[in-house]
């Protein structure tokens, strides 16, 4: 606490004092001007209250919902179960055909690729069904919070709001780092370069965090520009530490994966604070990190959005999220809001760096989160031994209760106060003692087997950074990153009775314990056999139009999906399996196809059906006309002896001529006209009756025929 006081008793703080009270003199000169002008100009402007919204409209409201839709393309972030096994992590996804690109080793993440065409949406909303994962979520694309305004006065109104110069009489941010994970920061600014800290580029894995974008080098001279130095004008944490963290794609923009692993570096390197002046407050991936950056003893802040309207994100306890006022302590037009705001901080023409050394006014609620971040590290520099949980309830149990009275879904608990924060910090230095609380709620006993999901329900004072779950009286399982849950894998155990407990510890060391929870495992052999399927219809042959495609399947276990391949090619699919599939040919060419179906089980064993030939006929046939006879000149009851000129004749529609006795065929051409010379005797007794018939036949084969009997 000297240290404090030496600050408050030294000459460059009185200076700095000084130089606060002539920039806010400068200020309300300027506020009184504008007044009088507004006066003077007509009763048809707009007031000075409506002219600062308008000045500070968000250049496009709709640029933060859309960037809320926006995901990579086949692209899921998964979180499994501490303990789940490589070989129910890869069992699970199988059916799917998903692949991962990269673990995120530090978060216990992956971040996984479907194949072309397949939906990831439908795939998430499967997979988060799945009890082996704690969570499953798009990859999205995030924007920064920020609206740029040109200068309009000569100062910061932020400061005195938030009471600032008063908490500097107590903190200034001596000795705690802030982690601006941005766009890069410009190091050589000089009212940041005092401040600075070398960095990391998560976005190209490098050292480079200069600022790509612009946005934050503005973000990291809200929180900490330097004061004393005779430059611009300071941040709320002045004498903190300023580690920038690269985030950001070269347009702003960042994906949640990248922002995780921001959150992860920063803790393990140092910061105690982080601040993300961007959405993404409800991706559980992102809480995780925050979660970790927690059980190092750290706080992240982020911004809650500028759309101007309502964001029904439920409330996190791992991320301090912060909406916007302006000067008059009014919500900003176009500040996001919902039940997941915690607390508000100016956020309209807020003065401060920017990039290439100048310095400008800004807006948005990327530049109120980092006045709430720094404030957290107001409190770190008083006690640097506070829990994250304290730093939860000084911020929000002090700030200016605004709206409705207590807790709303503008403001949150209020606009924050650093002044009273910090006082209430110095005031309330307490060690904790307080165990954590904790009970498995699942299973509760009876029978287990396979890979089970171990529930467990927590609570501390301060937070619980680390659960384990013993068996039998061995650690199996060590879960360090909220929310924590367990896969117990029972497969190599021997069936019997199993007692099931677990710890949790806080960041003191208290530990807490559940009660006991006795289980009996009962395993069944892996199963490895495929589902048997063949195709009942059709059989083969000639298709047409819309065809049921019968099928028939068994397994030992259960048939999870059947699927539907013609030529190679997938091309349907049933994950509610029934008697078959409805294959429409009616767009297909005329040809050969062939059919197959394959049948998957739970563990994704696959059965395949033996192939099936068609042949798609949809082309309909013009008919053709019937062949006429037009001459036979044989007549019924006529008498023949010996050789016999016969001659048949038919119309331009005949393509062939048989000529038949008693059922034979005697002669045969491929003409409209038969003549033949006919030895009735050579072949036929004499005396006999001889049935003759002539055929006429055309190209497509249709048949007509004339029948006479005579006498040889």
């Amino acid at each position: 606490m000297s240290n404090a006081k030496s600050v408050y008793y030294s000459p460059a703080h009185c200076t700095a004092r000084r130089r606060t009270a002539e920039v806010f003199h400068r200020f309300f000169s300027f506020l009184i001007f504008t007044v009088l002008l507004i006066m003077f100009s007509g009763g048809s402007h707009a007031s000075p209250e409506k002219g600062v919204q308008t000045a500070v409209k968000p250049e496009s409201a709709n640029k933060a919902d859309a960037s809320r839709s926006r995901w990579a393309k086949g692209r899921l972030l998964v979180i499994p179960r501490a303990g789940l096994s490589e070989a129910e992590f890869t069992k699970a996804f199988k059916p799917h055909g998903v692949k991962s690109r990269r673990k995120l080793k530090e978060l216990n993440a992956h971040i996984y690729e479907l194949p072309d065409g397949v939906d990831e949406v439908k795939v998430m909303n499967q997979l988060k069904k799945d009890r082996r994962f704690k969570a499953v979520e798009l990859d999205r694309v995030v924007e920064p919070e920020q609206i740029v305004t040109d200068p309009d006065i000569n100062n910061s109104w932020a400061l005195p709001k938030i009471q600032a110069p008063a908490a500097w009489d107590i903190a200034t941010g001596d000795g705690v780092t802030i982690a601006i994970l941005d766009t890069g920061v410009d190091g050589n600014h000089p009212d940041l370069a005092a401040n600075m800290l070398p960095g990391w580029n998560a976005y190209d894995n490098n050292t480079d965090t200069s600022d790509v974008y612009g946005h934050g080098t503005k973000v990291a001279g809200t929180a900490a520009a330097a004061a004393n130095n005779g430059n611009g004008s300071s941040g709320v944490a002045w004498n903190a530490r300023i580690l920038p963290v690269r985030i950001s794609m070269p347009n702003g923009s960042a994906y949640l994966s990248t922002m995780a692993q921001g959150i992860r570096w920063a803790a393990d390197n140092g910061a105690k604070v982080a601040n993300i002046s961007y959405g993404g407050a409800e991706s559980l991936t992102v809480q995780s990190a925050a979660s970790y950056m927690r059980s190092k003893g750290g706080v992240v802040v982020m911004s809650a959005g500028n759309n101007g309207g309502l964001n029904n994100f439920p409330p996190s306890d791992t991320i301090i999220v912060t909406s916007a006022t302006d000067s008059n302590d009014a919500l900003a037009s176009w500040s996001s809001y919902g039940p997941h705001v915690d607390v508000s901080a100016p956020g309209v023409s807020i003065y401060t760096t920017i990039r290439g050394g100048g310095y400008g006014y800004v807006s948005g609620t990327s530049f109120s989160s980092p006045i709430v971040a720094a404030t957290a590290a107001l409190l770190f520099s008083v006690n640097p031994n506070l829990a994250p949980a304290d730093i939860d309830q000084l911020l929000t149990g002090t700030s200016q209760d605004l709206g409705s009275t207590g807790y709303d879904q503008y403001f949150g608990h209020g606009r924050i106060n650093a002044a009273s924060a910090v006082s209430t910090a110095y005031a309330r230095i307490s060690t904790d003692r307080t165990p954590p609380v904790i009970g498995i709620t699942s299973p509760t006993g009876g029978t287990v087997s396979g890979s089970v999901p171990v529930d467990v329900n927590y609570s501390d004072n301060k937070g619980v950074v680390r659960v384990e779950l013993y068996v039998n009286g061995r650690k199996i399982i060590e879960d360090a990153q909220p929310p924590f849950a367990f896969a117990w894998d029972t497969t190599t155990l021997a069936d019997g009775s199993y007692t099931l407990v677990a710890y949790a510890f806080d960041a003191a060391g208290n530990q807490g314990t559940s009660s006991p929870v006795k289980v009996t495992v009962k395993n069944v052999a892996a199963d490895t056999t495929p589902p048997a399927i063949s195709i009942t219809s059709p059989a083969g042959g000639t298709v047409s139009g819309s065809i049921t495609v019968g099928v028939n399947y068994s397994d030992n276990v259960g048939v999870v999906r059947t699927e539907l391949y013609v030529n190679g090619s997938k091309v349907m699919e049933d994950t509610r399996p029934g008697t078959g599939f409805t294959w429409d040919t009616r767009l297909l060419a005329d040809g050969s196809y062939t059919l197959v179906v394959y049948a998957f089980d739970a563990a994704g064993n696959r059965g395949a059906s033996s192939a099936v030939g068609v042949t798609v006929k949809n082309t309909v046939v013009k008919p053709e006309p019937l062949p006429q006879i037009t001459r036979f000149s044989l007549k019924d009851g006529q008498k023949v002896g010996g050789t016999v000129i016969t001659t048949v004749a038919a119309d331009k529609n005949t393509k062939k001529i048989n000529l038949k006795a008693n059922g034979s065929i005697i002669a045969t051409v491929n003409s409209n006209l038969l003549v033949y010379a006919w030895n009735t005797w050579s072949t036929i007794p004499r005396g006999s009756t001889i049935t003759v018939t002539a055929e006429a036949f055309n190209t497509r084969g249709d048949v007509t025929s004339r029948t006479v009997t005579i006498k040889n």
